[in-house]
């Protein structure tokens, strides 16, 4: 098993034992996969409702071994799809940007909703996207990156999203980080454009926003408010 695919899977088992909701834990890995409980249920030759029960807190929490068996279920499942979670994860655990580059990169332990998301930082959201919650989230200085990366670290940097919210400082009307965004897959789930509000944005930010399926919105929070309210809902 790959060096990448190991990492994953301890933190994955390390998240889920030590969370005080494993079965919320479980499910916000599954979901992010993008795997269904019947499925996950297959590779793991039980039947859904056993699934079910761990997810909800009505069967009794799982041990490290029950949590090491589902968590390589759910990596083989991915693997058999061609690996993508996996490759996108490993790229956001091994980021390794500079700070004035990424102030901030977090997951969740759980799901955390985009509104609450907004609510924290003072979000004013112009567009809704698709999905309704968030897996984690990296603020990113556009200008820092743009300026200063490579074009490799500059697509992994903005290729790392996975069911997250990427939250650009140092801009002006969001026209470069939103183009970036383009041409990088997975779309995130939720973009926030910080230091300006909706009047100043780029005429053509929710034309993209709605396109690509994101959440799109704005903030005036003062940056080290802004990135001490993220760190409280991590």
């Amino acid at each position: 098993m790959p060096n990448s695919r190991e990492d994953l899977a301890r933190r994955m088992s390390g998240e889920v034992v030590l969370s005080d909701d494993p079965g919320a834990t479980l499910r916000k890995w599954r979901d992010d996969f993008d795997i269904s409980q019947t499925t996950l249920a297959e590779q793991l030759d039980v039947s859904p409702s056993v699934v079910s029960d761990y997810e909800s807190g009505r069967r009794q929490s799982p041990g490290i071994a029950v949590v090491r068996r589902i968590i390589e279920a759910l990596l083989d499942v991915d693997e058999t799809r061609g690996g993508e979670h996996v490759r996108q994860y490993t790229r956001v655990l091994s980021a390794g940007f500079e700070s004035d580059v990424v102030h901030d990169l977090q997951e969740y332990s759980t799901p955390v909703s985009i509104e609450r998301f907004h609510s924290a930082i003072n979000g004013q959201e112009i567009v809704s996207g698709r999905q309704h919650s968030i897996a984690g989230h990296t603020v990113i200085n556009s200008i820092e990156a743009i300026t200063r990366l490579s074009s490799e670290e500059f697509y992994r940097l903005y290729g790392q999203s996975t069911n997250r919210a990427l939250v650009f400082t140092d801009v002006t009307r969001g026209e470069s980080p939103l183009v970036a965004l383009r041409v990088v897959t997975p779309t995130p789930t939720a973009v926030v454009l910080h230091g300006l509000n909706g009047d100043d944005l780029w005429e053509h930010a929710s034309a993209l926003a709605n396109v690509d399926g994101y959440s799109l919105a704005t903030t005036e929070l003062e940056l080290d408010k802004m990135l001490e309210k993220l760190r409280s809902i991590s």
